[in-house]
């Protein structure tokens, strides 16, 4: 299937490894010019240069390395990227914990990081969107955002806050072609998965390795998803053929999440 964005621009954040990495590739398959954005620059530079590797000449593949939650992050990000045709939000989650422990310090970065700056890059990026009359915003949130998970209670509040504000203004935005939409992960090999699995182990005084068995094999797929199944799914949202798709919170997860809707 021809997903018809083939030239145009993403800013992909979080894009050095994992699910930010599978939707900067998924989309520069499909022929987007790609910015990566990360902190580490060594990574940064490795995955771009493999993305490259892929995709030939082409295909513009650009990374900038910075703390995307700061205003002067997001300045150097939009700097190299100023109008974006697709935006896919992605930062790494807060710890996770015990609430007794957390001050108002951990909850305002948790809010920096999960919900503020996703909703920064949207203010710089949406109104040039709708003026070009084609828009697509993903925000990787996380499958805990309809199933809350007890330990990851920052990353909990600041996603449902986020997913909040997305309900609201993606309804006044498709009328010019532009939609938002949140991509919610359930279990994936990530580096953020194995260090949810490492608190858990510590709480229980379980092996870690047994716990990630048991969550693997109690999926009804028996496994976690791929990066690159990922990658897809987000390529295929920032689709000309997704337009109709606006506003949903859509879970990928295995059928993991036990609720009708």
């Amino acid at each position: 299937m021809d997903l018809g964005i083939r030239g145009k621009r993403a800013l992909v954040g979080g894009a050095s490894k994992g699910l930010g990495r599978g939707c900067a590739e998924a989309l520069a398959k499909e022929g987007v010019h790609v910015t990566l954005v990360a902190r580490n620059a060594a990574n940064l530079e490795a995955t771009v240069q493999q993305i490259r590797a892929q995709v030939g000449s082409a295909v513009e593949v650009n990374f900038v390395a910075t703390d995307i939650t700061t205003a002067e992050g997001r300045k150097q990000v939009l700097a190299a990227c100023p109008d974006p045709d697709i935006l896919v939000t992605n930062a790494g989650g807060p710890p996770p914990g015990d609430f007794r422990n957390w001050e108002r310090e951990h909850w305002i970065a948790a809010l920096d990081a999960n919900m503020l700056t996703p909703i920064e890059l949207i203010r710089a990026t949406i109104d040039g969107m709708m003026a070009r009359g084609f828009g697509r915003v993903i925000n990787i949130t996380s499958g805990a955002v309809k199933a809350p998970i007890d330990i990851l209670g920052l990353s909990n509040g600041a996603r449902t806050g986020l997913t909040g504000f997305v309900a609201g203004l993606s309804r006044t935005v498709a009328h010019k072609n532009v939609t938002i939409n949140n991509l919610l992960p359930g279990p994936f090999e990530t580096d953020r998965l194995r260090a949810t699995f490492e608190a858990a182990a510590k709480a229980t005084g379980q092996e870690i390795e047994t716990l990630i068995a048991a969550r693997r094999n109690g999926n009804p797929a028996k496994r976690f998803v791929t990066v690159e199944e990922f990658g897809a799914t987000c390529a295929f949202l920032c689709s000309i053929h997704a337009s109709y798709i606006n506003g949903q919170n859509i879970l990928l997860d295995g059928g993991a999440y036990p609720g009708t809707f």
